[in-house]
């Protein structure tokens, strides 16, 4: 016997349901949120080096090494360009383009944009065969100081990873965020879609050809802040999988078959966000099969399914847990990157089933479409003020929001209101200050409250008042679906 779908507000085993009444309920709804005002302020975050308070600042990157890598983000509230993040955060901003575009309305073309500031780096970082520039910046140097990016005095030194000293982790996500860009300008720019490919295909070779984690080579420059714990192995299938969907190539399609045993495919599946891809993995792949295209790939299926299972309020599992107002919590720091990438999951997941008319088999019961785009939903209305606190965790977003953000520029003066040069050790006071931040670094979302709903508004918490910007590149897909199907 078929197992009966769960719908939302249909039937409920009586485990998931008394689970729910206790995520929706125990706190007031603020409801009626402007998934579109969201969506503007969420990539406004991406412009921070454009904003009126903001000038130009590491305009020498790459020079110490004879290589322009002037560009890109810096990766959360520091002066750091750490490049595996960045990748990630350009993969993520992509496939919102790809899956959620159409949605986007005005702000589709603030996102491309967004996408093509990282990409015009990654091509820099990767313009010499065989070399991929991983890092700009000292993070010791950097964590050592607060100061303002315009005033950085902070060593710059450049980080690469090269054939006698690999880096198959963040040249795989590099290549998955080339090809995936080359996705988003197939129409809108052929020749830049044609130079995005081609270099993810070259990235992807030398990924694949000399084998490594990068932090085995730069562990005192990479270590603790982006330290590859996971392995190298999923960004090798993750990359492979982008440039399938990127140049429909069997090649690559015969890659992914081939290795999905030997690179682990189905490892910590529920899993997903900058060092491992397995839940992402197998969502993509997953599309393929339930467009109708590729028995190949069912196992990648069952992996997506599982994956799914492990998300549901009420099913136990011992590495996603959920607060009391009902915020998606795992263990480590900065959960929202949790929260908004695996919530990105299950919204992509559901359309993908919507089109096939599948749902998701979870042991004696399963999940509608409409119940993963409900638990989605949940998630991000929990961000933007449905939660205990009344408070929403995008910066400049409703009439509550983090204050004191631990964010470097945002806390210091402006130039414009302080033009005198501010020192490593003199913004230490406006660190420790309780003041709030002078500068309102407007749509940033903090790491956010702990697994008990409790937020510390304050710049020395920086697991929980800390924006990055891999939080915001998967809810900016979110907020798109939402402000059209609200």
């Amino acid at each position: 016997m078929a197992p009966k779908p769960l719908t939302f507000p249909g039937i409920f085993s009586a485990l998931l349901a008394f689970s729910f009444s206790l995520l929706l309920f125990c706190y007031p709804i603020i409801g009626g949120h402007d998934y579109h005002d969201a969506l503007r302020k969420s990539i406004i975050f991406f412009e921070g080096q454009r904003v009126k308070w903001r000038r130009d600042s590491a305009l020498h990157d790459g020079s110490t090494a004879g290589v322009d890598l002037t560009g890109g983000y810096y990766d959360a509230g520091d002066n750091v360009k750490f490049g595996f993040p960045m990748a990630f955060t350009t993969t993520l901003l992509a496939w919102s383009i790809i899956d959620f575009g159409r949605n986007m309305g005005p702000e589709l073309k603030n996102t491309v944009k967004a996408v093509k500031w990282s990409t015009d780096y990654l091509l820099k970082a990767t313009e010499k065969p065989g070399v991929v520039y991983v890092q700009v910046g000292d993070a010791y140097s950097d964590h050592s100081c607060w100061e303002r990016p315009e005033d950085m005095d902070t060593l710059r030194t450049v980080y690469k990873i090269e054939n006698e000293h690999p880096g198959s982790d963040v040249a795989g996500e590099t290549t998955a965020a080339l090809a995936a860009a080359s996705i988003v300008f197939r129409k809108r720019d052929p020749a830049y879609s044609r130079l995005l490919l081609n270099r993810a295909i070259r990235v992807f070779n030398f990924a694949d050809k000399h084998r490594g984690a990068y932090s085995s080579r730069l562990h005192s420059a990479v270590c603790p802040f982006y330290c590859d714990v996971n392995g190298y192995q999923d960004e090798l299938l993750w990359g492979a999988a982008w440039l399938h969907k990127a140049s429909r190539k069997r090649v690559y399609r015969e890659y992914i078959v081939k290795n999905e045993v030997v690179l682990r495919a189905g490892d910590t599946i529920n899993e997903f966000g900058w060092d491992n891809k397995h839940a992402g993995i197998n969502v993509l792949i997953s599309k393929e099969l339930l467009m109708g295209k590729a028995d190949y790939f069912e196992s990648f299926k069952q992996n997506a399914d599982g994956f799914i299972c492990s998300l549901l309020p009420g099913i136990s599992h011992p590495q996603v847990q959920y607060s009391p107002g009902g915020l998606m919590f795992k263990a480590g720091g900065s959960n929202m990157q949790h929260v908004t990438s695996l919530s990105f999951l299950l919204l992509a997941y559901s359309n993908y089933l919507s089109h096939a008319n599948k749902v998701v088999p979870c042991g004696e019961t399963s999940a509608s479409p409409a119940l993963l785009k409900h638990l989605a939903k949940r998630q991000v209305d929990y961000i933007l003020g449905d939660n205990p606190l009344g408070m929403s965790y995008m910066v400049g977003y409703g009439a509550r929001f983090p204050r004191r953000i631990h964010h470097r520029c945002s806390s210091l003066p402006s130039v414009a209101a302080h033009p005198a040069r501010i020192g490593c050790k003199a913004g230490t006071r406006y660190y420790l200050s309780p003041n709030p931040n002078p500068n309102i670094l407007v749509g940033a979302v903090v790491g956010g409250p702990n697994v008990s709903d409790a937020f510390p508004d304050s710049r020395p918490y920086f697991q929980e008042s800390e924006p990055t910007t891999y939080i915001n590149a998967p809810l900016v897909g979110l907020l798109a679906f939402f402000s059209a199907h609200p």
